[in-house]
């Protein structure tokens, strides 16, 4: 139950238990004052129909004081049927009535938390930390705590904006001495007196020094992807994908897979270069984590109120604990650490930042036959039939 329905219960039971106290005294109380009271009558008397009478008389008074006594118990039992009517009645409705008061009361005292909910739930959605809640009522606690949240955020924006910065000019500064280490090596190795040894050398410093660049690029595009995409524009994701296949059917022929694409029409919007990126990595991934004569199979389709891209390729078995750390940075399936050409380990976390940028998600799971399903759901382009 919510806060705001055991606030409106509580109010009612509390109205049912002190309406049935009152009830309950006022019903002795009145029962008290209408009691018979020994020595207003003589004492001479007998019990005719479970009713206390006086023995019939011929003095004319006695018999005036017997009616007398008489309707004092009819009056008696009518008013405490009366009083126990009136509490049946009013008791229920009146319960009612605080359960509607409570509830009313509540949703007065809860309407500024319900601002810090909708706000969090922006903030979480459209991962944008400028975004504040900005309370402005009177000191007191719900005032504090919307001042904690907005603090809150302010820490983690600019603790996010610094990790941000950080990894972008790390990596444009580790990007200037690598271009000029590659022209060297290369300058080095197309030279008419350098020797075999050299040119091995060379060589391998060459494939190094891709890794690291290829590592570089990774590091600017999680830093980021990690941004909110704001700007969004429309596209097509099977665009998209028919680019990034493209691109691919050299190398998966040089591996000697086989891909096969289903592209339908897939409208979504935001960043169109960030998304191809995405699709890149998964093609990528799922041509180089399979063994030769092995397949993959790109799918694009339209559901209600989203966009689907999935991505489907042979491999080695894929244990299911695995499936969520292979979306952590730097980390390789089946503790591949050394196989430099297949990537950086940093493939799939960009897939999973760039989606949650754009407010999708991200899932994965083992193929029965071996390799990996990873689906990819983007909000769809309503503006699009």
């Amino acid at each position: 139950m919510s806060a705001r329905l055991r606030f409106a219960l509580a109010c009612a039971g509390v109205f049912l238990v002190l309406g049935g106290l009152v009830t309950a005294g006022v019903y002795l109380v009145v029962r008290q004052s209408l009691e018979y009271r020994t020595g207003l009558l003589t004492p001479e008397r007998i019990t005719v129909d479970g009713w206390r009478t006086f023995r019939r008389l011929e003095d004319p008074y006695e018999i005036a004081r017997q009616r007398a006594m008489q309707v004092r118990a009819v009056y008696q039992r009518d008013t405490l049927g009366n009083v126990r009517t009136a509490g049946l009645i009013g008791i229920p409705a009146g319960a009612a009535g605080a359960f509607g008061l409570g509830w009313w009361s509540a949703g007065l005292v809860l309407r500024p938390l319900r601002r810090v909910t909708e706000t969090a739930r922006r903030v979480a959605q459209s991962h944008d930390l400028t975004e504040r809640i900005g309370y402005d009522g009177p000191r007191e606690e719900l005032k504090e705590l919307a001042d904690s949240y907005d603090a809150m955020l302010a820490r983690l924006a600019r603790s996010f904006d610094g990790q941000r910065r950080f990894v972008a000019n790390a990596s444009h500064e580790l990007r200037t001495p690598l271009t000029i280490n590659r022209t060297l090596v290369d300058v080095a190795v197309r030279r008419p007196d350098a020797t075999d040894d050299v040119k091995r050398l060379g060589e391998s410093l060459l494939l190094v020094n891709t890794r690291h660049e290829r590592l570089i690029d990774g590091l600017l595009a999680l830093a980021e992807g990690e941004q909110a995409v704001l700007d969004r524009r429309p596209f097509d994701l099977t665009d998209v994908a028919e680019h990034v296949l493209d691109q691919a059917a050299a190398e998966a022929a040089e591996r000697e897979v086989s891909m096969h694409r289903l592209l339908d029409s897939a409208p979504t919007a935001g960043e169109a270069v960030l998304v191809e990126r995405m699709v890149q990595n998964l093609v990528e991934n799922a041509v180089r984590h399979n063994h030769p004569k092995g397949e993959v199979w790109v799918t694009t389709r339209r559901r209600t109120g989203q966009v689907e891209l999935v991505v489907a390729n042979t491999g080695l078995q894929v244990p299911a604990y695995e499936i969520e750390t292979i979306f952590e940075p730097f980390r390789r399936l089946h503790g591949d650490r050394l196989r430099s050409e297949r990537g950086s380990g940093l493939g799939l976390s960009i897939v999973r930042v760039i989606a949650e940028a754009h407010g999708g998600t991200v899932t994965a799971r083992p193929r029965d036959e071996g390799g990996l399903t990873i689906t990819v759901e983007l909000p769809a382009d309503e503006s699009v039939p």
